[in-house]
């Protein structure tokens, strides 16, 4: 009985096929992105392309799947493509170091791209190179200071309501008069922190909510 055993009863052979021949790019392999990518490694992907700077801090322990005391201090899409060959040797991962901005250029056509990225002007350069090359994507609004599971949403970045990220994109992509496209959002109000400062406070069960509803999108879309 192999891996994909209970996702192929599920959903059937030819729906796995279709995910088997599959890119997906995850740009952002933090608290979203590390369950997003686990999600897509679990499900069968062929084909995943990480896009990440960053480094693993102790402080991601409490909320990044890719966390641990063994990788700190490690790159994010190093420890990120460990851990899909750990899940499944088979599957296809190009790793890009990088910070993602409007100078980015990637040699790469993937099929759908999550946006799992923290930064506006970096979501927006992301944004208009997906538009420019044709290509699907779904992007993650604000989960910090969020607590409450049943507040959390798809829908299309033009009927947000709440999220602060989300007015900041809406505002700038109506002034680019760039097109509409689907989001992860919480239209939860923000909870108060108990120690003020210039970081978020955030919590796995929500983070992790949104990476697996990215996914999931995702792999409804590229299934259908």
């Amino acid at each position: 009985m192999n891996r994909l055993h209970r996702i192929t009863l599920l959903i059937g052979n030819e729906a796995v096929k279709k995910l088997q021949k599959s890119t997906v790019m995850v740009v952002g392999c933090g608290a979203v992105g590390s369950f997003a990518i686990e999600s897509l490694a679990r499900s069968g992907l062929g084909h995943i392309i990480l896009v990440d700077f960053d480094k693993i801090e102790e402080s991601n322990i409490n909320r990044q799947l890719f966390a641990l005391d063994s990788t700190i201090g490690k790159s994010k899409v190093d420890v990120a493509n460990m851990r899909i060959a750990d899940i499944n040797p088979k599957i296809k991962v190009d790793t890009f170091n990088m910070f993602f901005d409007e100078n980015t250029v990637l040699d790469v056509k993937p099929d759908f791209v999550i946006d799992a990225i923290d930064t506006v002007p970096s979501k927006i350069a992301l944004y208009k190179w997906c538009f420019d090359n044709d290509i699907p994507f779904i992007s993650s609004m604000g989960a910090a200071r969020k607590t409450d599971l049943t507040k959390i949403k798809i829908g299309t970045i033009s009927k947000t309501t709440v999220c602060p990220l989300a007015s900041k994109i809406r505002h700038q992509i109506r002034d680019l008069n760039m097109n509409d496209f689907p989001v992860v959002y919480s239209i939860e109000s923000a909870t108060p922190q108990k120690n003020v400062g210039k970081e978020f406070g955030s919590v796995i069960t929500v983070t992790g909510m949104f990476g697996l509803m990215l996914s999931d999108f995702v792999i409804k879309k590229l299934i259908s």
